[in-house]
């Protein structure tokens, strides 16, 4: 029988792992290349066919995609793993990997199947939110923040429950336990750096609307008071704009509206 061929999108820690797991399975082709958009895959996807897997945390990520292929199933794939670069370029594999997977809502997906996604990807948010966010923001890996007490219960936890909060104003349950199930989600001493510090130390831009601004909006919109979200987003978009400016993409002068120059 004929294998199926797998194009995977994006060859940082997550794609690299996921494409060696799909080819040491021996099932699947794949193929692999660095980040891109939808008008690039767009040759790949057969309408009414190729479904397109989302290795990728976040809010709202399937939305670009969702109205550009609009026959094709979208899978979420929430995932869990110790996937890092190194500074010369080795992939390091630091724990077990998982991915919990379902579809995104489409019109022939039933309610609470979507649900389930939706559930994961919140559930996911409540960490990517606090903790990822604010050891970007302090520069620390998510053992040390632990460590200090203050940081935790100041940051970390209020950011916690505005997320658990934001949720069920969509009508998401998240668990009872979550902000235990959060908080030792890490080995308590393994000093895990996570995606965003990681990009951030490495000069890369950062995934941060998708991470903290998408579920910041959605909250707010449905009137959820979010103050402790609102801050550190504020604060890692900061961090963005040093990025972008060693890159070119930000030039330090003020702008003629700019009331504080």
């Amino acid at each position: 029988m004929a294998k199926s061929r797998v194009l995977v999108v994006g060859t940082g820690g997550i794609g690299t792992v996921c494409t060696y797991a799909l080819e040491h399975g021996g099932l699947v082709e794949v193929t692999a290349m660095t980040p891109t958009v939808a008008d690039i895959i767009a040759p790949a996807v057969t309408p009414g066919k190729t479904a397109i897997v989302l290795a990728q945390n976040g809010l709202n990520i399937e939305i670009p995609l969702a109205t550009r292929f609009l026959t094709n199933p979208l899978i979420s794939s929430v995932v869990f793993t110790g996937a890092s670069i190194l500074p010369n370029g080795t992939i390091l594999h630091s724990d077990t990997d998982m991915q919990r997977i379902g579809p995104f809502w489409r019109p022939l997906v039933p309610a609470p199947v979507a649900e389930e996604a939706a559930i994961r990807h919140w559930r996911k948010l409540a960490y990517n939110s606090s903790f990822t966010a604010v050891a970007t923001v302090l520069q620390m890996d998510t053992s040390r923040i632990r460590m200090c007490q203050n940081v935790v219960e100041e940051s970390v936890i209020p950011i916690i429950l505005e997320i658990r909060a934001a949720a069920a104003a969509k009508g998401i349950t998240l668990q009872e336990d979550l902000v235990d199930a959060v908080m030792t989600q890490d080995g308590a001493e393994s000093f895990f750096k996570p995606s965003m510090l990681q990009d951030y130390g490495k000069g890369n831009l950062m995934e941060i609307e998708n991470l903290v601004g998408e579920p910041l909006r959605e909250g707010e919109a449905l009137g959820v008071s979010m103050p402790a979200l609102r801050l550190i987003y504020k604060l890692v978009k900061g961090l963005q704009v040093t990025i972008m400016e060693e890159k070119g993409l930000w030039e330090a002068r003020y702008q003629p509206d700019n009331a504080y120059k």
